[in-house]
């Protein structure tokens, strides 16, 4: 599953335990889990970006089709336990399969005691309100750098100001390989 060159840290994700544990996604899985889930998702996305940390988000199998499943959706990877295995067994496997590659490997669960074998192993606890907290105080930063952009643009090449628009003309002629 993971690539060989693939030193960033890891966010492993309860992603049921997740859903429980925020309230705006547990309202929203008793209507519609896909729904939840599918909102997780997007915000460990959103976060994945801006933390350039890797997401796999474990989901116990036994609630949807797709027993020992992965796949990826965007840059945030999914993982659905095997058969009979629980998410907890699961990122504890995952822990052990990662922490050889000398990275930081995070857990996010609402329910430490499941998960004293991963720490034991080496990962750090992220409890499920800490994660919540994390996410949002990124989504409020990349609010304030859009902002902050929008406001003060950057130039792109400050040589734009020093030449005439015919120098610049010809210039992006050549650079597309049409010079006359």
């Amino acid at each position: 599953m993971a690539q060989q060159s693939d030193f960033r840290d890891v966010l492993l994700v309860d992603g049921y335990n997740m859903i429980g544990a925020w309230s705006n996604l547990k309202q929203l899985a008793d209507q519609d889990l896909e729904e939840a889930r599918n909102l997780l998702l997007n915000m460990l996305a959103d976060y994945q970006a801006y933390s350039g940390r890797r997401v796999i988000t474990v989901f116990d199998a036994y609630r949807v089709p797709g027993l020992g499943a992965s796949y990826k959706q965007g840059d945030v990877n999914i993982t659905f336990t095997k058969e009979k295995e629980t998410a907890d067994e699961c990122i504890e496997r995952l822990v052990a399969e990662l922490k050889h590659r000398r990275r930081a490997i995070y857990v996010a669960t609402s329910d430490m005691t499941e998960q004293n074998v991963a720490f034991a192993q080496g990962a750090l606890r992220v409890s499920a309100r800490e994660l919540q907290l994390v996410i949002q105080q990124a989504r409020q930063e990349v609010q304030v750098r859009i902002r902050d952009q929008a406001l003060y643009p950057v130039k792109r090449n400050p040589l734009e100001e020093k030449l005439s628009l015919d120098v610049l003309l010809k210039l992006e002629q050549l650079r597309r390989g049409k010079s006359k």
